[in-house]
Parts: structure tokens; sequence; C-alpha cells
């Protein structure tokens, strides 16, 4: 299981390297390689997150003492895999929406073009997954099945999509971005809220679920660590905020660019 965590921070640093060497010779070859290279560690950061999310849905082997006994080819069952193509189309019909919205001529277009059969794809890859997550009854799926209201999380998610759908038909981009980052939000929540209040499920055991209650640190600590994220975090808003004003408007692609 940590092998998999390791292996997103690998890909994650391959693809900040793949964006510094690219940049490092003109040749046509050069780059294309290194194009290639932050192609495949972005589909396999989405992928791999994906399974880990798909994985921690359907439980693993947790044990009494705390320790998850597996292995990565363990975790990718058919249910996570489903789950991580389908976090695979859901970020890469967010990057198309966000280069229609930053970016302009022949790679806008490429993205226009790609959208629908993404959104398409997101979107039946999704409701398999919820259909598939009720068939084999997972514990996060009780709760929607026992009560209403959790069901506004999913239900706003689908209404969200359907904005994406019609910002992107009236070309309304900055606005379709909004809509499918409220959706990605809203999918995040509806998870967490049926897992509540379990943070990793247990496949051997319930007795061994990791819970918000046995997993938290002392109470001194998480006031600590609350005094300290409510100082830092207008600092990060602040900063993203700021660079993303700074860099608002249009890319333009050029042969010299970065």
């Amino acid at each position: 299981f940590y092998i998999a965590f390791m292996l997103v921070l690998v890909v994650l640093i391959f693809r900040a390297v793949t964006l510094e060497f690219r940049s490092q010779r003109p040749g046509r070859t050069w780059r294309s390689a290194w194009d290639v290279s932050f192609f495949v560690s972005s589909l396999l950061l989405a992928l791999l997150l994906g399974v880990a999310f798909g994985a921690i849905l359907e439980g693993v082997p947790l044990f009494e003492d705390g320790e998850i006994r597996t292995t990565l080819f363990e975790l990718l069952t058919p249910y996570s895999v489903l789950i991580g193509i389908t976090a695979v189309a859901m970020f890469a019909m967010h990057g198309a929406i966000y280069l229609m919205m930053k970016t302009e001529g022949s790679l806008a277009d490429r993205a226009r073009r790609w959208l629908p059969y993404l959104m398409i794809g997101f979107v039946v890859l999704n409701t398999l997954g919820v259909v598939v997550s009720i068939a084999l009854g997972l514990p996060f799926t009780e709760r929607y099945l026992e009560q209403i209201w959790p069901v506004i999380f999913p239900a706003g998610a689908l209404l969200a999509m359907g904005a994406v759908w019609y910002f992107v038909q009236q070309a309304r981009y900055f606005n379709a971005f909004l809509a499918s980052s409220l959706m990605i939000l809203l999918l995040l929540v509806a998870g967490a809220i049926g897992m509540h209040p379990n943070l990793i499920v247990s496949s051997v055991d319930q007795a061994y679920n990791l819970t918000i209650y046995n997993a938290a640190s002392e109470e001194n600590t998480m006031t600590v660590a609350l005094i300290i994220a409510l100082i830092g975090m207008p600092f990060v808003l602040l900063y993203t905020t700021g660079v993303y004003y700074i860099f608002r408007g249009k890319v333009r692609v050029e042969p010299s660019s970065y």
C-alpha cells in the first residue's frame, strides 16, 4: 500500500523534471521525448490517485495493529482500476476545459474537439462506478441507501456536470472550469460523507477500521495545528489568488515557449 503512495511521489517529481529538462535543448526529438514523458507521468499520477481512492472505498487489509498488509498488485482490483480510469477521464476533461480557457489556436482547437468525448466518457464511467459500488454493497453506499439527505452531494455533482456542458456550449470556459471544479469537490465530499466516520475501511474486520476518532492526535496537538492553519491559510490563498491574477488571460503557444 505504501509503495503505491511512493509511486505517486515519484511520478510527481518526474513531472517536474520533465518540464525542467524539456527546455534545455531546442531539438524536436528532445522536446517530443519529454512531452511523451510528461504525458505518461501525468497519466500514471491520475490513475494511481484514482486506484488509491477506489481501494480506500472498497476496503483494504488493515489489521488490528494498524498495519496494511498488501501489495500494489493486490490493490489493482477490477473496482479500483475502474475508479482509476474514471479519475483519468475526469482530470482529462477538467484539463481540456482549462486549456480552452487559457490557450488559443491549434491547441485550443484540439482540446475543443476532444472535450465532448472526454465528458461522455467520464459520465459513463462515473455512472458505472456508482452502479458497481451499490451492486458490491460497499460500506460507503450504506449511508446513501439508508438516509436521504446525503444524496444532495452526488445530485449537486450531477447538476454541476450539467452546468459544465451548458457553459461549454456557450463558450463560457471560465464558468465551465468553475463548474467542473465544483463537480470534483462535490464528488469528493460525497465519498467522504459515505465513509464517515471511517478514514480507511478494513476488509479483514470492521472493528479494525481507521476512524476520525481512533486516528486523532491529542487535543493540544490538534489545537496547535488549527492555529497554524488559521494563520497560514490566508497567505496561501493570497499567494494563489495573486498567481492566478498575474497570469490571467490566454497564453500564446509559440515554438520558443517553455
